[in-house]
């Protein structure tokens, strides 16, 4: 029997309406921005491999940060894939799609959340048993009324669109029934973490989950 790429992804996923996407310079914030995330309704964390500290962060996060369901973004390659899953990762997010990573994925434990951004690309990861999709970059690529158009002709795939959304676009994706969540970043902005302003931070994720109700 084959391999779901995708296991557990779907019911992680709908557990927040936002999966913050974070860049994290410095492991001594990882834990207390999360912990303000998570206390803040927004439990599904993607922390990106673009820096040195980030597979640090992530070990420390599953670690210390109960409820905190976290995942690994920016992964280009078959080895971060594995990294993310040795880290502790229950979902990794890729920018785009490539053979290699399909490959890598149907070899790792870890659900795999690639990337598409047209028709020929979501069917292309459909037929490899990929029904939930990144769509990125979502702003820039049509945004909302693009996904739009795409659910009748593509009904089997469902979105998480990231890339360019603010909290004033995200009600007009989230009440999309093929959108089962979204990513951004303005919930964890870089100088009220580098200020350790963790309340704030806190107060910011409690107003994004409350989108969930805007749809």
């Amino acid at each position: 029997m084959a391999k779901n790429p995708q296991k557990g992804l779907e019911a992680a996923l709908q557990k927040a309406p936002i999966v913050p996407v974070m860049v994290i310079e410095d492991v001594k914030h990882a834990v207390p921005l999360a912990r303000a995330l998570v206390k803040g309704g927004l439990p599904v964390l993607e922390i990106t491999l673009r820096t040195a500290a980030a597979l640090d962060c992530i070990k420390a996060i599953v670690k210390e940060v109960e409820g905190a369901i976290v995942g690994s973004g920016t992964v280009l390659n078959a080895q971060q894939l594995k990294q993310s899953e040795k880290a502790g990762c229950v979902f990794a997010v890729s920018p785009g799609c490539t053979p290699k990573i399909l490959k890598a994925a149907k070899d790792q434990k870890i659900a795999l959340l690639p990337a598409s951004r047209s028709p020929s690309e979501a069917m292309l990861l459909l037929e490899h048993g990929y029904a939930l999709q990144k769509f990125f970059p979502a702003e820039q690529s049509g945004g909302a009324p693009y996904l739009a158009a795409l659910a009748s002709p593509l009904p089997q795939v469902r979105f998480c669109p990231t890339g360019g959304i603010t909290p004033a676009l995200a009600p007009s994706y989230l009440k999309l029934a093929n959108v089962i969540t979204l990513g951004g970043s303005w919930m964890a902005p870089k100088a009220m973490v580098t200020e350790g302003k963790w309340d704030e931070i806190e107060k910011l994720a409690r107003e994004a989950a409350a989108l969930r109700h805007a749809k």
